[in-house]
C-alpha cells in the first residue's frame, strides 16, 4: 500500500497547473497570512504603551490581550481546515479577511482592557479562517515540482511578519499610538478581498466533510488557557498557590481529556491517526518547542531594550529589524535545498544556530548599550536560525500528507505553534514582568531560548522528507 504522499498525479482542487502564472494567487494569499503574522507579534511592541493606556490593568491581565487571541486562534485553526475543504476555500479565505478587518477596527476602539480581549477573540476566529484556505490556495495553484518552494515561502512570509511585527509596530504605536496597531490591517486586508474576489478560483472536497467537533474546541481552549493563566499568575498576589495548582489541574485535566475525547469521538477536532506518522508527530512536537521560544525572544527584546538600555520605542524597532530581514532570503534559500535534500539538516542547522544567538544574548549584552557589538550578531544569527527553522516545519509537517488533509494538517501544525507562541508569552510575563527589572532577570528567559532551540534540534532528528526515500515510499 503505498504512503500517502502526493505525487505528481495528485492535484489539489482547483489546481491550475501549466495554464495560469501561481505567483498571483501567492501573493493574494499571503498579504492576508501577512496581516495575521504581524498582528500576532506587532502587540510585543504595544505592551508599555497599553499599560500606559489601560493603567488599572496588571501585566498578567495585559497578557490576555496576547494570549486570548493565540488561545482562540489555534483552537480554531484546526476545525477551519475542515471547514475550508467542505464549504470551498476561496468563500472561508475571504470571510476570514473581512472578520479580521472588522474585529481589528473594533480593537482600536477598545475602551477597556475587556472590550479589547473580546475584539481580539473575534480577530483570531478571522485569522483561524483565513490561514488553512490560505496554504491550501497556495498548494492548489502550484504543480507538485514546486510545492517545497511555494510552501517554504509561504511561510517565511509568516516568519518574516511574526518577525516585522515588533519593529513595525514600535514605530507605529510611538508615532499614532496603540490603536493603529489595529488600523494599520485594514487597507492591506481590503486589498486581499478585493484582488482574492478576482483572482482566485474557488474548491471543495467531493465529499461531505465533518461536523464541527464543539467538545473538542471546547476541552482545547479551556486547557491552553488554564495552563496560561496558571503560568501568568506564579507570582501574583491576588492569587494563592492552592487556587494557582488548582487551574493548572484543570488545565491539565482538560488537555488529557481532548486527547481522549479525539480517540473516541465520531469526528474529532483532530484526527490522531496523522500522528501515526513518525515525521508529522515529531514535527509538530518540534514546532511547539520552537513556537515558545520564538515567541519568548521576540517578547523579551523589548524588555530588555526598555528596562536595560532605556532605548526609545523607535529606537527599539529599528534595532529589532536586521534579524527579521534575514528571514526570507534564508527561507527562500532554504525551500530550495529542502526540495533536493529534505527538511532535516535545515532544521538541524538552523536549531543549533539559534541556540548559538540564545548563548550569544546570555553571556554579551550588558547594562552598557553597545547595540553594533554586543546586539547585532545575536540578532543576525537568531534570524538566519528562525529563516532556516519555521517555513521547514511548515513543509516538513505536510510533506506526508495527501492532498485532502493538507488543509486539516497544515492547521493543527499552525495550531500547536500558536500553542507553543501562548506558553512562551505565559512564561516571558512570569519571568520579566516586575516593574524593576534587572540584567540577571534576563538569564533565566535565555537559559530557556538554548535549552529550547536544543531540543527542537533532538526532535527534528527522526524527520525524514528526503525526496529519495519519499519517492521509495510511494
Amino acid at each position: 500500500m503505498p504512503s500517502p504522499i502526493i505525487d505528481s498525479t495528485q492535484a489539489l482542487p482547483g489546481a491550475r497547473l501549466g495554464t495560469t502564472s501561481p505567483w498571483p494567487v501567492f501573493w493574494v494569499a499571503s498579504v492576508a497570512v501577512f496581516l495575521v503574522s504581524m498582528d500576532g507579534t506587532m502587540l510585543f511592541a504595544a505592551f508599555s504603551a497599553l499599560r500606559a493606556g489601560f493603567p488599572q490593568a496588571t501585566a498578567a491581565d495585559l497578557s490576555w490581550v496576547l494570549n486570548a487571541y493565540t488561545v482562540v486562534y489555534a483552537a480554531m485553526l484546526i476545525p477551519s481546515g475542515g471547514v475550508a475543504d467542505k464549504h470551498g476555500r476561496k468563500r472561508v479565505f475571504l470571510a476570514g479577511v473581512a472578520l479580521f478587518l472588522v474585529a481589528s477596527v473594533a480593537c482600536g476602539l477598545a475602551v477597556s482592557v475587556e472590550w479589547l480581549v473580546a475584539a481580539r477573540v473575534l480577530q483570531a476566529m478571522g485569522a483561524a479562517m483565513l490561514t488553512p484556505a490560505s496554504l491550501s490556495l497556495v498548494l492548489a495553484a502550484f504543480p507538485t515540482n514546486k510545492r517545497a518552494v511555494a510552501v517554504s515561502l509561504w511561510g517565511a512570509v509568516g516568519g518574516l511578519a511574526a518577525a516585522v511585527g515588533p519593529s513595525l509596530g514600535a514605530f507605529v504605536i510611538a508615532s499614532l499610538g496603540w490603536q493603529w496597531a489595529f488600523y494599520l490591517n485594514v487597507p492591506l486586508g481590503i486589498l486581499a478581498i478585493w484582488r482574492g474576489a478576482r483572482l482566485l478560483t474557488e474548491a471543495k472536497q467531493a465529499t461531505g466533510g465533518r461536523p464541527l467537533d464543539l467538545a473538542g474546541m471546547g476541552l482545547l481552549i479551556i486547557g491552553i488557557g488554564a495552563l496560561a493563566l496558571s503560568i501568568v499568575q506564579a507570582e501574583s498576589p491576588g492569587w494563592s498557590r492552592d487556587e494557582l495548582q488548582g487551574i493548572a489541574g484543570i488545565g491539565l485535566a482538560s488537555i488529557l481529556g481532548f486527547v481522549a475525547w479525539a480517540r473516541f469521538a465520531t469526528a474529532p477536532l483532530v484526527d490522531l491517526g496523522l500522528f501515526r506518522n513518525p515525521t508529522y508527530r515529531y514535527v509538530n512536537l518540534a514546532t511547539l518547542s520552537f513556537g515558545t521560544a520564538f515567541s519568548m525572544m521576540f517578547f523579551a527584546f523589548f524588555f530588555y531594550m526598555h528596562a536595560i538600555w532605556n532605548y526609545p520605542l523607535p529606537l527599539a524597532g529599528l534595532a529589532i529589524a536586521p534579524g527579521p530581514l534575514l528571514v526570507v532570503p534564508v527561507a527562500a534559500l532554504s525551500g530550495r535545498l529542502a526540495g533536493r535534500h529534505g527538511h532535516r539538516p535545515l532544521l538541524l542547522t538552523g536549531c543549533v544556530i539559534y541556540a548559538i544567538s540564545g548563548l550569544w544574548f546570555l553571556a554579551v549584552p550588558g547594562l552598557e548599550p553597545a547595540y553594533l557589538t554586543h546586539w547585532l550578531p545575536g540578532m543576525v544569527l537568531g534570524g538566519i536560525g528562525v529563516g532556516m527553522v519555521l517555513p521547514s516545519l511548515s513543509g516538513a509537517a505536510v510533506s506526508h500528507l495527501p492532498a485532502s488533509q493538507y488543509a486539516v494538517g497544515s492547521a493543527i501544525n499552525q495550531a500547536i505553534r500558536q500553542i507553543g507562541s501562548v506558553m512562551g508569552v505565559a512564561l516571558t510575563v512570569l519571568l520579566l514582568g516586575s516593574s524593576s527589572l534587572q540584567r540577571v532577570d534576563f538569564n533565566f528567559v535565555y537559559l530557556w531560548h538554548v535549552t529550547l532551540a536544543l531540543l527542537t534540534a533532538a526532535l527534528c532528528l527522526p524527520v525524514n522528507t528526503s525526496p529519495t526515500t519519499i519517492a521509495r515510499r510511494s
